[in-house]
């Protein structure tokens, strides 16, 4: 493993925290942390921690000896000094002499000795920090190490690979006993320059940055060059079909599937991450590889991220998707059941009262294809992925060296129904939209944008589709929550179905559609040319028809419903002059939204329109505001006001309406108005 110490570099961080204050010791504390979090195969989403003793002063003046350690929250990889919150390390090293400390009286005594009482709270392995006497001290779940950790006989392995130069801990879960053994293990020998921690990873120490994290670097390449020398290669080559199916024609039934049911058709859906690269492939080809998923996962904090292990599907055979869409239904009920079980079997131990978190997996394994993440949001799905990439570079190379062994299912569930973590879970709270990937047409637009923006503050992961590619693509980084935008050209149907494709591929599905995307042309129906008829016609309904289509088509692959949404426009049931062109597709469009609400009710899917009327956007701007007021003989803010309650109708109000729709999830065949009141567009 490189090394990326550059002492350039660690005094131009100094030099820059020190203008703000910080002291030597947490500016390159910082530094050196940022290192270890750079590197996926040392710290990955939340694995790791860090900390120095040093001392600083608090707001009266007074000088303290403290323990600065990682705060829950912070990533390794980008952590300021902010991320370090400073413990008084007395009262913690007093707390050694204690024979018990539970998780909420430990976490209570970090908290009751913080220098600044807003700081997050210190890591759960705080203590160990504390008790070991070294000024700098570094932790991660190296996959190397772990190859060496997670086996039977991994103490001998340990001692074969790093001599007396490592201690060894028996795995213990993370606390306040796995940090009185740690210390006691240290004391036995305090010539180690570290701690091999089992089933679990890696601590260094020195009494320098530097030296800690060059012993890091050195062991874990140690690790690393003794897999490289005894790994033999682990696994036989399964059997796949003579053509495998591609990622995106299993990725939306396969999203459906993990969709958490919670009763009278509604569901908490997923968004899945697909990642595929030559070492994925090795392994999910494997015919070991169910095998080695029933195994668990490689480090016990994983199961926060993939519970107890992936999900293993058969490979997918091209053209028969149907019926692989019934194995994917068994292997979920199946992985539902078995995790289910490990649940009551576990919880069955003790008096304590634990609530089973939903059952479905987060890592799903497909030969011949892939892995899959799944998560709430398209940030957890690629945590999942990332996770699963890791778990299996580590239990590929402990089995090329012997057998992976990770830790037991009762050690695992300990930790993943640890009351700890479980309150860092209690407090994401999901938004309405959460889960839900929402496509809008025309989204560069004034209404598409606006609605765009409102889905994705909602909780909605956003494709922005419009023609202009870059317009696109600049509300969708306006909007954020990891939103895209795509071209998209809505009478091409190779346009619509890449667009569609873009949203399976990113996020694994659709659910919810905003068809859009429109243009309004004036003429007297008499005299108007037939081209620009069948011009509106192809813009303003079969584009319409052509966005349903495909959205249809992946809703019911998924079997989760869905939400149709249409802009079927103020002239759909309340005709202008000269405005037959526009209004006469309209028209249609409205009709098509009652017939898919027909048709595809049984299919959970719901079909709703919002008719609106004088919304400034690109139907119409100022321009023709201006003109179609003066006609009338009004100012233009009259001409904008001129409804029933003499208010501006906006583009976000028009949002809401959408919005309404795809929230309501008893309401279909709706058309809901919004023009501020028009009698004579109202519906019956």
């Amino acid at each position: 493993m490189e090394n990326l110490w550059r002492d350039s570099d660690a005094e131009a961080m100094v030099e820059a925290y020190g203008r703000r204050g910080v002291n030597r010791d947490l500016a390159l504390r910082t530094y050196t942390t940022r290192l270890l979090g750079s590197e996926p195969r040392l710290v990955l989403h939340g694995g790791g921690n860090t900390s120095v003793k040093t001392a600083v002063r608090d707001l009266i003046g007074e000088d303290w000896d403290v323990l600065c350690v990682k705060g829950s929250g912070w990533d390794m990889g980008t952590i300021e000094p902010e991320g370090l919150p400073a413990v008084k390390i007395a009262p913690l090293l007093k707390a050694r002499k204690l024979q018990k400390l539970s998780d909420e009286d430990m976490v209570t005594l970090q908290r009751a000795n913080l220098i600044d009482p807003a700081s997050p709270n210190p890591s759960v392995e705080a203590l160990l920090h504390a008790f070991l006497p070294h000024k700098f001290v570094d932790h991660t779940h190296s996959t190397a190490i772990l190859a060496i950790a997670d086996q039977a006989r991994s103490k001998e392995m340990s001692s074969e690979v790093f001599g007396k130069k490592m201690g060894f801990v028996p795995y213990i879960m993370p606390g306040f006993a796995l940090a009185k053994a740690a210390a006691e293990v240290f004391d036995r020998d305090p010539s180690v320059e570290g701690l091999i921690l089992d089933k679990h990873g890696i601590f260094t120490f020195a009494d320098t940055a530097k030296q800690a994290y060059d012993r890091m670097i050195h062991y874990v390449t140690l690790a690393e060059d003794y897999v490289r020398r005894r790994g033999k290669t682990p696994f036989t080559s399964g059997r796949l079909p003579q053509q495998t199916a591609a990622a995106n024609e299993i990725a939306a039934m396969l999203r459906g599937a993990v969709a958490v049911a919670r009763g009278e058709g509604r569901f908490d859906r997923m968004i899945s991450e697909f990642r595929v690269s030559p070492a994925i492939l090795d392994f999910v080809n494997a015919a070991e590889v169910k095998d080695m998923a029933a195994r668990g996962v490689s480090t016990p904090d994983l199961s926060i991220r993939i519970k107890t292990g992936p999900l293993v599907l058969p490979p997918p055979a091209a053209g028969k998707l149907a019926e692989f869409r019934s194995v994917i239904d068994e292997r979920v009920a199946a992985f539902v059941a078995a995790y289910t079980a490990y649940f009551r079997e576990n919880d069955a131990r003790d008096d304590v009262k634990r609530t089973m978190i939903d059952p479905m997996p987060r890592l799903t394994l497909v030969p011949g294809v892939g892995l899959f993440g799944h998560g709430r949001t398209l940030r957890d799905a690629q945590i999942a992925a990332d996770v699963g990439e890791m778990w299996i570079e580590a239990a590929r190379d402990a089995e090329s060296i012997g057998r992976f062994e990770p830790v037991s299912r009762p050690d695992l569930f300990d930790l993943e129904y640890w009351s700890l973590e479980q309150a860092k879970l209690a407090g994401a709270k999901p938004k309405p939209l959460t889960g839900q990937v929402a496509l809008v047409t025309g989204g560069a637009g004034a209404i598409g944008a606006a609605t765009a923006k409102l889905f994705a503050r909602e909780g909605a992961h956003v494709v922005v589709a419009d023609l202009d590619a870059a317009k696109a693509g600049d509300v969708a980084r306006a909007i954020g929550n990891q939103s895209i935008g795509v071209a998209c050209d809505v009478t091409d149907p190779a346009s619509v179905r890449g667009a569609f494709d873009r949203a399976i591929s990113t996020f694994g599905g659709v659910d919810i559609v905003v068809s859009n995307a429109g243009a309004a042309w004036e003429g007297a129906i008499a005299t108007l040319d037939d081209s620009l008829l069948r011009k509106s016609f192809e813009l303003n309904f079969f584009s319409h028809q052509l966005v349903a289509q495909n959205a249809v088509r992946i809703m019911k692959e998924q079997r989760t419903g869905g939400a149709l949404l249409f802009n079927a426009s103020k002239q759909a049931v309340n005709p202008g002059s000269k405005f037959g062109a526009y209004g006469l597709p309209k028209a249609a469009t409205l009709f098509l939204s009652r017939q898919y609400a027909l048709e595809h009710g049984a299919d959970g899917i719901r079909s709703n329109a919002v008719n609106a009327d004088r919304i400034r956007s690109g139907l119409l701007n100022d321009e023709m505001i201006a003109n179609r007021a003066a006609a009338r003989g009004l100012s233009a803010q009259d001409y904008m006001g001129g409804n029933l309650l003499g208010q501006e109708v906006t583009a976000d109000d028009v949002a809401q309406a959408f919005l309404h729709h795809a929230l309501a999830d008893r309401t279909t065949a709706d058309v809901t108005t919004v023009d501020g009141g028009n009698i004579a567009a109202a519906l019956r």
